[in-house]
């Protein structure tokens, strides 16, 4: 009797394992509104095929946003379900050699999926810290070299051991503790250390100085420890065959599996392979793009290859807008606008800055070629997963995302009325339905604007260029903005439910 029972505890166990579908997240780095052909088909001039093809077969959200104009934050949300502001990380990205941003006792996307049985893996680049075992006196030894990047930097004795020292241990705070059975990517691919690391381990020891020909102009920009004779161009493809073989590997489970590829393109380094230089016409930041384009398709076909591709949801989505620095006069001379009909771009308040590609797919469960006006945010991911799979969010987890899994339903109507989404400095920018308030003058990035406003406030349903200041003329408007950015930050969340605490006072703008 005992027996029997138990063969059918496995048997229901399985049913439901079989039921949730397998996820794969595919993260863009840098890759503009207007880079994906499906989105800019009037002022995009780059091919992307594989993206189109995803989102021809699925949905195309065209309001979805990340939480910041730059990396760093936009990871720890897309992660958390919370915004980063409610961290220390009120502005900027983590630092050379840096800390952990994501506390350990925080849930995030992959913890949810190992507590309902998936497997689960980071590919690509992390740029959210480590616990990296630098002790006090060696740490003069991993600064930046004062030479120029260009020359020459001969590593000396005491360089190797010390670093001999640090990479030989295990690197604490990493994927590994956050939520993924496995790790493999290079953290940040221009910046040290030059190397992959598997798990929580580097695969091999830096032993030199970056050869000087890897800082040539848009390659690698920190000079620092790596392996003897390490090039960048191979990066993008190694992400792109370990993802493939991790999927191929794990459609041969029982156990559902959730794949977090977070790729380094096409931000820069703009080492592109022999394959595709010259492939756009535009330069190497669009032939990059265009094989950024490629590692999706390979991950797509890996997907139909071991059969799963009917039973995994795929989301793809970049972490903020294009760089202007990759050469955007260029390729808007040549008729190629990264931000498409958008203003600014990576850094930026504006919404070229936050508003990004973001398409699902979802065979059976998502209409082929549907598109979704509705405001979206990259910290909805969390709350939608969790509701997919069945799990329960505890009242601290997930503070700022909603479900848009209605959506996904074909059901109309908004899923979140508002939503926060800052510059690289740190100013935020509230949406509240078609309305778009910036407490504060500029871009609050690296795009040049006026510096005379104090605030700015949008219809973006009339001026999604956002080309007409219209704060003066809605005092009111400006103060209901002002009172909900206001509640949103005292509740410690967006969404219902108990107050929490942020991890530090958040800053308020206008700054004093």
């Amino acid at each position: 009797m005992r027996a029997v029972l138990y063969l059918s505890l496995l048997l229901s166990c399985s049913t439901l394992l079989a039921e949730k579908p397998n996820v794969v997240v595919i993260y863009a780095d840098d890759l503009g509104y207007g880079d994906v052909q499906c989105y800019n088909p009037e002022k995009g001039k780059i091919s992307t095929p594989h993206i189109d093809r995803l989102a021809s077969e699925g949905m195309r959200f065209t309001d979805a946003h990340s939480s910041s104009a730059v990396c760093t934050p936009s990871r720890y949300t897309l992660l958390t379900g919370r915004y980063h502001w409610r961290t220390w990380l009120q502005k900027g990205i983590v630092g050379l050699w840096g800390k952990p941003v994501i506390d350990e006792d925080v849930t995030t996307i992959g913890k949810l999926a190992q507590q309902s049985g998936y497997e689960t893996a980071c590919i690509g680049k992390w740029h959210l810290g480590w616990d990296w075992a630098i002790s006090d006196e060696d740490k003069p030894l991993f600064a930046r070299p004062k030479q120029p990047k260009t020359q020459l930097v001969e590593a000396t004795e005491a360089h190797r051991a010390a670093w001999k020292r640090t990479f030989s241990q295990a690197i604490g705070g990493g994927p590994t503790t956050r939520g993924f059975d496995e790790y493999f990517g290079t953290d940040v691919p221009n910046w040290p250390p030059y190397c992959f690391i598997e798990n929580d381990r580097t695969v091999g020891i830096p032993s030199e100085y970056a050869a000087p020909e890897l800082f040539r102009p848009n390659q690698a920009s920190i000079q620092g420890p790596a392996l003897p004779g390490w090039t960048l161009e191979p990066t993008l493809p190694m992400l792109g065959e370990r993802a493939s073989e991790w999927i191929e590997k794990k459609a041969e489970s029982e156990a559902p599996f959730f794949l977090y590829l977070s790729l380094t393109s096409p931000h820069t380094p703009l080492s592109v392979n022999e394959e595709w230089k010259g492939k756009s016409g535009l330069g190497a930041y669009a032939d990059l793009v265009m094989e950024t384009d490629a590692i999706v398709g390979q991950v797509l076909s890996a997907l139909e290859e071991g059969g799963a591709a009917k039973e995994t949801l795929v989301l793809f989505t970049s972490d903020n807008g294009c760089a202007h620095y990759i050469g955007v006069k260029e390729l808007e001379a040549a008729g190629h606008f990264p931000s498409g009909p958008l203003r600014g771009y990576k850094s930026d308040v504006w919404e070229g800055g936050h508003r990004v590609p973001f398409v699902v797919r979802w065979p059976g469960e998502v209409e082929p070629g549907t598109v979704s006006d509705e405001l979206v945010h990259q910290a909805d991911v969390f709350a939608t997963f969790a509701e997919i799979i069945g799990e329960e969010i505890g009242d601290d987890a997930g503070v700022d995302s909603f479900s848009f899994l209605p959506l996904l339903n074909g059901e109309e109507g908004a899923i979140r009325d508002h939503s926060v989404s800052c510059s690289i400095r740190g100013m935020p920018s509230l949406r509240m339905g078609a309305w778009k308030w910036i407490p504060g003058a500029g871009s609050g990035g690296w795009t040049k604007g006026s510096e005379k406003e104090s605030l700015q406030l949008y219809d973006l349903n009339a001026d999604l260029g956002e080309t007409t200041n219209l704060a003066e003329e809605n005092p009111e408007k400006v103060e209901e903005m002002k009172a909900l950015m206001e509640q949103i930050i005292t509740n410690g969340r967006s969404t219902p439910g108990p107050r929490q605490s942020n991890d530090v006072s958040v800053i308020r703008y206008p700054r004093n």
